[in-house]
């Protein structure tokens, strides 16, 4: 089976689409599965998938929301460049399927794949679609979801529940392990901090506010992103030395991150569409700040997460005003994380990569 993958930007376009080639080899058994992975180069998708060693190739793109007149016609100029560019590779790589999960870059090789007649599956991560997303989809063969609620956008008869695909590992973490590797007191609270994929300035700053009386509370486990990285260290060097253990920050985590977020009673992180498969197989109780300028795509998915009872969301401006009396009422409630762990469960899809796989399967089968 020859698959071409694509998506990028974040995390939560990437990692879903890795998962379900991971699924295709190992849960499915698929035999001779080979897999490129069209994308931007220099961007995300190129560091994280040629570290899972996955062939890569970079399809120049670009955004058209959102953008100047002639910042556009130079972007359609692009993505121009991108179909013949993505065309070339598809029929050189002898593509089978293609699946995207969405973000401006996946456009030139959805509309490359539609042009050659070939399959395509469009994975839509948020539950609210994005316009690339919009796009794709009219022209997919099929489109999978994360949740029954994502479904209310689409009534082209294409769409099918999966479930929101992550990685293997983060089926297999406990905390004890977790808290052993990342050298976490067994017997404290632990809360996890995390941006998008490169950070979040104002969840950061927030913390930074309010880091000593947040580390009396609970040990914190900080992902700050690489921009902010330095400027929280030297901030965490003003503390005691006593504080200074309870705060362990990190610019990234990779393998590391099932593990940190199973070691976690509670986590403060922005609502990309990640959180709608990582913190339910985790069972994770989370604070939520979306993003106030992902379109509403962040809001959607927070605001699904509180409606079932496993979050809290905060808006960004009242972030600051909020952060310590609501870590200090969560953290100190144990009944009540433990009902919105329940809840944040009952949402986990474990087969969901799996679902996905055997979608790519089925629209090739068709072929």
């Amino acid at each position: 089976m020859r698959v071409v993958l694509c998506g990028g930007g974040t995390g939560g376009h990437i990692y879903p689409a890795l998962s379900v080639l991971a699924a295709l080899k190992e849960d499915l058994e698929v035999a001779n599965v080979e897999a490129l992975y069209l994308g931007q180069g220099g961007g995300m998708e190129e560091t994280l998938v040629k570290r899972e060693g996955v062939p890569f190739c970079p399809i120049p793109s670009g955004p058209v929301r959102g953008c100047w007149p002639w910042e556009m016609a130079a972007n359609f100029a692009k993505i121009a460049v991108g179909i013949w560019q993505a065309r070339k590779q598809l029929r050189l790589f002898s593509a089978q399927v293609v699946l995207s999960t969405g973000g401006y870059a996946s456009i030139p090789i959805a509309l490359a794949a539609w042009s050659m007649d070939i399959p395509l599956v469009v994975f839509q991560p948020d539950l609210l679609p994005g316009w690339a997303i919009r796009l794709m989809g009219h022209l997919a063969t099929k489109i999978a979801i994360p949740t029954p609620e994502a479904s209310a956008k689409w009534r082209n008869g294409k769409v099918t529940v999966t479930g929101y695909p992550v990685r293997p590992f983060f089926w297999m973490v406990d905390k004890e392990e977790g808290r052993r590797r990342l050298g976490l007191e067994m017997d404290e609270g632990v809360l996890l901090v995390m941006g998008a994929s490169q950070g979040a300035k104002s969840i950061n700053e927030a913390v930074a506010h309010w880091l000593p009386e947040l580390l009396e509370l609970c040990q914190v486990v900080h992902i700050s992103g690489p921009a902010h990285f330095d400027w929280l260290r030297e901030r965490s060097r003003s503390l005691s030395a006593q504080l200074q253990l309870r705060y362990h920050l990190y610019p990234y985590m990779h393998e590391e991150l099932p593990w940190a977020m199973a070691a976690a009673d509670l986590a403060i992180t922005r609502a990309g569409a990640s959180v709608l498969g990582e913190l339910p197989a985790v069972g994770l109780p989370a604070i939520l700040v979306p993003y106030p300028y992902a379109g509403g795509h962040q809001w959607h998915n927070a605001h699904y997460l509180e409606a079932e009872g496993a979050a809290i969301v905060v808006a960004d401006k009242d972030l600051k005003r909020k952060l310590l009396p609501l870590v200090g009422i969560l953290l100190s409630d144990v009944a009540k994380r433990a009902k919105m762990a329940m809840a944040m469960r009952r949402l986990a899809r474990p087969h969901a990569a799996q679902h996905l796989a055997s979608l790519l399967l089925e629209v090739v089968g068709q072929r």
